[in-house]
């Protein structure tokens, strides 16, 4: 992820984009009140500097997220699975970000240009 330099072409490296996972919720917060999980986000925005994506100049406002680029499954929680707590897979976010991660659908059509009357229903 580190190769794309701006915001905006990490954001779209880590859209999911309708990729099903199984999102192991009810078993993460546990891990996610860990002393070792505490540990390695401290680390993470350390190393970031509590930037949205580590892009300098992009500081984050409020809570911030240290997100897994590849997502977690119940088999690396039950395993203690390396990719866990290795900092290569893991980012500073903003939860606006973070939305956008899980949320956001890719932009396949690219900048859409604006013209006059382009919003009029009828």
């Amino acid at each position: 992820m580190l190769k794309y330099k701006g915001y905006a072409d990490r954001l779209e490296y880590l859209k999911l984009c309708d990729f099903e996972y199984g999102s192991p919720r009810y078993m993460s917060n546990e891990f996610y009140h860990s002393p070792e999980w505490l540990d390695v986000r401290r680390d993470v925005i350390v190393r970031d500097f509590g930037n949205d994506l580590g892009v300098q100049q992009l500081p984050i406002q409020g809570l911030i997220i240290v997100h897994h680029i590849n997502p977690l499954t119940e088999e690396d929680i039950l395993n203690r699975s390396p990719k866990l707590f290795d900092l290569e897979n893991l980012i500073s976010v903003s939860v606006n970000t973070h939305n956008l991660i899980h949320y956001s659908k890719k932009n396949t059509q690219g900048i859409i240009e604006r013209t006059p009357g382009d919003t009029i229903l009828w």
